[in-house]
């Protein structure tokens, strides 16, 4: 499957702020029959970084969430900086 149908879009609010800058975390908007595996997997092919763990929710509004925690190698800071979130 390709990675960009199971991504839709990073999250940007005040709460993946301060995951990233304290965890090492990054929170993305993912299809919603996706699986933990899957997400790890389009995440490690986009960015070509290690994942340490996935974590998923399905938020009010029946949106699925995915708070990526990534290895420390792998500065959050960086993959959102990529992306153009700082």
């Amino acid at each position: 499957m390709n990675p960009y149908t199971i991504i839709k879009h990073p999250l940007s609010t005040e709460k993946s702020i301060r995951l990233m800058e304290s965890e090492n975390k990054l929170i993305f908007v993912v299809n919603n029959n996706s699986t933990k595996k899957e997400i790890k997997k389009a995440i490690e092919e986009m960015f070509k970084v290690e994942v340490d763990s996935v974590n998923t929710l399905v938020s009010a509004e029946g949106e699925k969430r995915a708070y990526i925690k990534f290895s420390a190698k792998n500065p959050a800071i960086d993959i959102a900086t990529q992306m153009g979130l700082m």
